[in-house]
């Protein structure tokens, strides 16, 4: 399984729904990402730039723009992102990687 950081945030027009309607949303979504064969890791509510942030396991990055493509079609989100994320021993993988790839900065 892979796993991503989702950062999602409301259009006003949610919102007042959602007043009108309280929801819980991470509740809502679990059904879809389990469709994809994945699962919600965690998931919160939140304020300042974005509304939702979770971390969530799907099988590959195609379950993952999979779900951003349903999420932003639906029309209820002005920003929408999808993160994919490490862990700690893949990113020194990568990093010994990075050492024998020859890149030459600029100057």
């Amino acid at each position: 399984m892979s796993h991503y950081l989702v950062q999602a945030a409301f259009t006003p027009e949610s919102w007042a729904t959602m007043v009108k309607n309280p929801q819980d949303r991470i509740a809502a979504v679990t059904p879809v990402v389990q469709n994809l064969g994945g699962k919600i890791e965690c998931g919160y509510m939140a304020f300042g730039e974005w509304d939702i942030v979770a971390i969530i396991d799907l099988p590959d990055n195609v379950s993952a723009a999979a779900f951003a493509i349903a999420v932003a079609s639906a029309g209820a989100m002005k920003a929408f992102r999808t993160t994919p994320l490490m862990d700690a021993s893949d990113a020194q993988a990568a990093m010994r990687k990075a050492q024998s790839v020859g890149y030459e900065p600029p100057g």
